[in-house]
């Protein structure tokens, strides 16, 4: 059989099996429009896009080689934009807590940035310390001085082309940053929520709305479900805010144009897998074109490649020197880590709760009451079979969080449970990663969604359970789950805040009964890897999840339910 009749075949197959339509989604998002070098930019002036680059530094040198291409092919502007997340998430930019980021896209000549949820995981003060050395504007129209009530940045910028053309520019934070960064860190700022959000933004486009040809959202927002509860999912802004022309979009780490919703939204996934380009007719002043570009095709700046590469090299001499070594491949995919126990997971959860109970001064907890809950969303990276480095850990664990302790009892670890798996089995930032509970999410029961969690006084993007419909705790260190004790959970400094979904934690925190260790994570891990493993991670322990937890799927009855694969 031929390889065309092959291609054939499955088209046939996807087509019965999807629709037409859907079809045309499925193809658009995983094989996205793509243009060649030979393109002609002349009367146009052109956008280039990145979101959510998350420290891969290397990749800022495509940006102003393909827009020295563009230009060469007769555009008469060429402008840089970013969508968020570019501060935290490699070792690259967390060793230095982001001005890594702040030095490589002024090396590129990025004109306009908005701010993500992760460019305040160093808290509010070292963002704007890092920003103070821009040379770009940064923008942002929904997070405010709680002081003053004034937005901390601009809430848009109008940039004038050479052509006399004005394009403006709004940026938008999700709203879900207020419980995505340690709370503790962000005392004195807030973020707009449910209708002042949407408000904050509409005001915005309005301001330089008939000033502008064009009005672009640059929208940290993303399109997935754990956004889509309270409507902060960029299509839905764009379905209920007027006047904004397309929307660049991050947050999500979605590949998307605008095939797959119908509307003028478009993103790049992450870590310079593509750039997106908007083209703009200068005669009309309309977007004709957008389009994203797979950057295995593009070519470097040599200045701006050989910046990134000292900063590399510099972090790999300090990081690179092995202390252990691991048997399997440890799974630190966001994917994975957000939907299901994760072999990474229980190393991660198992090292925190050897460490506090090595230390000791637990209040007189027997060992048996003790686990261990880590969000998934703070585990940012594989780690591969070979070796493994304090480089390999810091990409794990980037945030710089500590060891903390806090007491609860079984009802309310019940509560934290329910609270963040409540989209399950989408993704969810707050998803446990576990050590020392038995426990099941029958996702085929729906969450059932309470009153909304207040966090310093103020709305958060989360729901507190009416009831305990999906989670069930088995078993603890063994023993039977007992809603009335007390537990001491181990976890982290971000958790124990009340950040993602753990508004229950820190009610427990804030009450007293608890504290922070000191200890960092990655402090932790290395040394269980290295005293208690032996500086071996074996396959026999962690080459799979242990199947701590059990997931039930929609459709799956309780009898016919597995435990996940790795």
């Amino acid at each position: 059989m031929t390889k065309k009749l092959l291609s054939l075949l499955l088209v046939l197959a996807l087509v019965l099996a999807m629709g037409s339509a859907a079809l045309a989604d499925y193809y658009s998002n995983l094989f996205p429009v793509t243009k060649t070098e030979s393109s002609n930019f002349s009367g146009k002036t052109v956008i280039l896009h990145s979101n959510d680059v998350h420290g891969a530094i290397a990749g800022y040198a495509y940006m102003p080689a393909l827009r020295d291409m563009i230009l060469s092919q007769g555009a008469s502007d060429v402008l840089l934009v970013d969508a968020g997340d570019f501060t935290q998430g490699d070792i690259y930019v967390s060793v230095n807590k982001g001005k890594a980021a702040i030095d490589m896209m002024n090396a590129a000549g990025y004109d306009v940035v908005t701010l993500g949820n992760h460019e305040f995981d160093f808290g509010y003060d070292q963002l704007m310390e890092n920003l103070a050395d821009a040379n770009f504007q940064v923008i942002c129209c929904n997070v405010y001085l709680d002081e003053t009530g004034e937005t901390i940045l601009p809430p848009s910028t109008i940039i004038e082309t050479s052509t006399g053309m004005k394009i403006g520019f709004v940026g938008v934070e999700t709203p879900q940053t207020a419980t995505k960064v340690n709370p503790a860190l962000i005392t004195n700022i807030s973020f707009a929520s449910f209708s002042k959000f949407y408000d904050a933004v509409q005001n915005a486009v309005d301001a330089i709305r008939e000033e502008c040809d064009l009005v672009i959202g640059l929208t940290h927002l993303g399109v997935n479900a754990e956004a889509a509860i309270n409507g902060y999912r960029s299509v839905d802004l764009l379905n209920t805010v007027d006047g904004i022309d397309f929307a660049i979009d991050a947050h999500s780490h979605t590949v998307m144009t605008s095939a797959k919703y119908g509307l003028p939204v478009q993103s790049t996934g992450t870590k310079f897998a593509y750039v997106g380009v908007l083209v703009i007719d200068n005669a009309t002043g309309l977007i004709e074109d957008h389009f994203l570009l797979s950057t295995a095709s593009l070519t470097k700046d040599e200045t701006v490649a050989a910046e990134a590469q000292g900063i590399i090299d510099a972090v790999d001499e300090e990081y690179s020197t092995p202390f252990a070594t691991a048997e399997a491949f440890l799974d630190g995919a966001r994917e994975t880590n957000r939907t299901r126990e994760t072999n990474l997971g229980d190393l991660v959860a198992d090292a925190m709760a050897w460490k506090v109970l090595k230390e000791g001064g637990l209040e007189n907890t027997e060992p048996s009451q003790v686990v261990a809950i880590t969000n998934g969303g703070g585990i940012r990276a594989n780690i591969e079979a070979g070796d493994v480095s304090m480089e390999s850990i810091n990409s794990v664990l980037p945030f710089g969080n500590t060891v903390a302790v806090i007491y609860v009892t079984g009802a309310e670890m019940l509560e934290a449970l329910e609270a963040s798996t409540f989209s399950t089995p989408e993704q969810v930032g707050g998803f446990p990663q576990t050590s020392g509970i038995e426990w099941t999410v029958d996702c085929s029961k729906p969450f059932d969604k309470g009153d909304v969690y207040i966090q310093n006084g103020k709305d958060t993007s989360y729901y507190a359970p009416a009831s305990i419909q999906r989670v069930t705790i088995t078993a603890i260190n063994g023993q039977p789950f007992d809603p009335e004790a007390t537990y001491a959970v181990v976890t982290n400094n971000f958790i124990a805040a009340g950040g993602d979904t753990y508004n229950v934690f820190n009610r427990a925190y804030e009450a007293g009964t608890g504290f922070d260790t000191g200890i960092p994570m990655d402090q932790a891990v290395t040394e269980y890897i290295t005293e208690a493993l032996g500086g071996v991670i074996s396959a026999e322990q962690y080459g799979q999840p242990r199947g701590s937890l059990t997931i039930i799927l929609p459709e799956a009855t309780e009898e016919a339910a597995e435990k996940p694969a790795a």
